[in-house]
This record gives structure tokens, C-alpha cells and sequence, in this order.
């Protein structure tokens, strides 16, 4: 018995009978085009959803120059992404503000050096209509390796790259990762802790760098010199790092660690020595991941940044570079870059 013939698809043309108006229109109307009036828009999308239409993406493309998609690229080995909340929350942000703009997310991750060529290929490749990329390292070629493709780009993170650094052609999205630490301190200092210690991530990172800095601006004035122990902003460093900090400083009274994953690390060792949070050592993470922070015992003080709200803020700068509407006045805006403010949100850790 022969296999039944798939039904046609609907054609351009298919939609313009349907609606009684030109192919042209019909085009103008599914490719975003202006110049057409209400009434006559309404009978094109009554007549596309009737039909089951969906246009052509080569063709759309060659109307519009806008290919529908979008690369995001984490600057982070595959175990790291899918184990570190960070990432899902900072794309769940991405993807939900590009759905806004009718374009696709197509996820990379960077393995190592050897990884470049694909990356460049494929971005040069006009498959995609821009690309951002977070989680660089400041010794990363992934920012030269996406410039050379004239791929637009928006960055997550205050670039602190070689040729990043202070240049205002490189748009980026970042929290105020200096201020949240100062805060973090501060409130260790006020509950009359002395002898605070932190946990920094990896030293390749501005971000890192910059919560370092705001912790050495809190404490330094009424602790003296900065007790400081390395991390690489996952649990088992936060773990290896506490460790350290107790060997060298049994009597340290508070903990500031450079995130949430790191603290949880820090407050199991607490716990396995027979030290009791807050009240032999307050402890306080950065980025108030609810997964993590809500659910330690006890619940996690820590600097809330807006992980979701800066992916959104990612597109929409990228938007704005392609010369894409996102929002009332922001078209043909002049890309810039964006600081978002932290909160410390207290819970029973401090």
C-alpha cells in the first residue's frame, strides 16, 4: 500500500487569496515590514493562522537580513555549565528575552583553546544575527576570535581581557561586584566580627577580582591585613578553601565568600569541625541563587544579583547594536554598557 502524499505547505500566495490582498503585502505584513494598515494586517494573520502557514526562513532572511537566531557562548567547560545554577539561571533570562524578539538561542561552550576555530566558523559563517558571551577569562582569545567574525557582540561581565579593559566599543552587562562585597563586609564588621576571612574566586575572573577588591576595601580599615584563600566558584573549592583558612586562622570569626556554590563548600567544613553558623563564624555568599542559598542549614545570607535580569538586559543591548527595536526609544540607540545594583539579603548565615 503505497505511503499517503504529504499535504502541500501553504504558500505566500495561498495566504494573499485567503486574505484578499497581494502577495506583497502578505510579504510585508510576515516579514515585520511597515506601511500597511491595521485592517488589512488582521486579515493576514487570520488568514496565515487559518492556513497553518509558516514562511520560509530563506527567504525571511533575504527580506529582513536577519537570520532569527542568536549564539550564546559560555566561555566555561560543558561539566561546569550544566552543574552550576549560575549558568541556567543567566540563560533562562537569554532565552526568555529573545522568545520577546522572535529569535532563536543557539547554546556554545568553549572546552578549551582548540575550540576557537569551530566558534569562528560558525559565526562567520552568517548563521547568526549576533552573539553573547559571558564567563570570559582575562586571558581568554574568545573575545578576539568573535570580533574578527564583525559578529555583533554584547559581553557578560566587565571585560578584564587584554583589550577589553576601559574600551568603550565593547558593550557589556554586569552587577556591582565591588559594592555587593563591600556591603557583605560591612555587615560582618557590623555584627562585630574582627577576624574576617574570604574566599575568592578564580583570579583569571573581573568579577572575582572585583568582589576581592570590595572585600579588601571593608575590611582592611578595622581588621587589619585581608586573610584570603583561593576558590574557583564551585562547591568542593569553597570546601578545599575553608580548610586552608582554618589551618592558618582557627580563630577567624566570619567567612565572605566570592559566591553561593563556595559558601555552601565553606559552611559543610564548618560544620565537620564541630563550628556552629553564625555563632562561631558568620558566614555570607554573593549571588543569591535560590537553590543553593535558601536551601543550606542554616539558610544563606548573601548579595542578590539579578542573574535573570541581566541576561534580559543582554539581548536587549544586543538588539540595539543590530539596530533591532527593543523597546519604546530604543531604536537606533547607541550600544552602551550596563552596572546593576546588588542587595545584601539576610538570612540566618550573618
Amino acid at each position: 500500500m503505497p505511503e499517503p502524499t504529504p499535504a502541500a505547505r501553504p504558500t505566500l500566495e495561498a495566504v494573499a487569496t485567503r486574505a484578499g490582498v497581494s502577495r506583497a503585502t502578505v510579504s510585508r505584513v510576515v516579514n515585520g515590514g511597515a506601511g500597511v494598515r491595521q485592517p488589512l494586517v488582521d486579515k493576514v494573520r487570520r488568514a496565515v493562522e487559518e492556513l497553518g502557514y509558516i514562511p520560509n526562513h530563506a527567504a525571511r532572511t533575504l527580506v529582513t537580513r536577519r537570520n532569527g537566531a542568536v549564539a550564546v557562548i559560555i566561555a566555561e567547560p560543558e561539566f561546569r555549565i550544566f552543574s552550576d545554577p549560575f549558568f541556567e539561571q543567566q540563560v533562562r533570562g537569554i532565552s526568555r528575552e529573545l522568545t520577546v524578539h522572535d529569535s532563536q538561542l543557539v547554546l556554545l561552550w568553549v572546552e578549551g583553546p582548540g575550540e576557537y576555530d569551530r566558534i569562528a566558523r560558525y559565526l562567520g559563517g552568517g548563521h547568526v544575527d549576533g552573539a553573547l558571551a559571558f564567563s570570559v577569562h582575562n586571558d581568554d582569545q574568545l573575545p578576539s576570535v568573535i570580533h574578527r567574525t564583525r559578529v555583533p557582540v554584547v559581553f557578560g561581565g566587565r571585560p578584564g581581557w587584554a583589550g577589553g579593559r576601559g574600551e568603550p566599543a565593547v558593550p557589556y552587562v554586569d552587577a556591582d561586584n565591588r559594592g555587593g562585597a563591600r556591603e557583605a563586609v560591612r555587615h560582618l564588621v557590623a555584627l562585630g566580627r574582627s577576624r574576617i576571612a574570604h574566599i575568592a574566586g578564580p583570579r583569571d575572573q573581573a568579577s572575582a577580582l572585583d568582589r576581592l577588591d570590595g572585600y579588601r576595601d571593608a575590611v582592611t580599615p578595622h581588621t587589619g591585613p585581608a586573610l584570603v584563600a583561593q576558590g574557583g566558584f564551585t562547591v568542593e573549592s569553597g570546601a578545599r578553601a575553608m580548610a586552608e583558612l582554618l589551618e592558618r586562622r582557627p580563630d577567624l570569626d566570619a567567612v565572605f565568600a566570592g559566591n553561593d556554590l563556595m559558601a555552601s563548600g565553606a559552611l559543610r567544613v564548618l560544620r565537620e569541625r564541630g563550628l556552629r553558623v553564625p555563632e562561631d563564624v558568620a558566614l555570607v555568599g554573593f549571588d543569591d541563587m535560590a537553590s543553593v542559598a535558601e536551601r543550606t542549614d542554616p539558610p544563606l545570607t548573601t548579595v542578590r544579583q539579578d542573574i535573570e535580569g541581566m541576561g534580559r538586559l543582554m539581548v536587549r543591548l544586543l538588539m540595539r547594536t543590530i539596530g533591532v527595536n527593543a523597546g519604546p526609544g530604543a531604536a537606533g540607540a547607541a550600544p552602551g554598557s550596563v552596572i546593576t545594583p546588588t542587595e545584601l539579603v539576610r538570612r540566618a548565615s550573618a
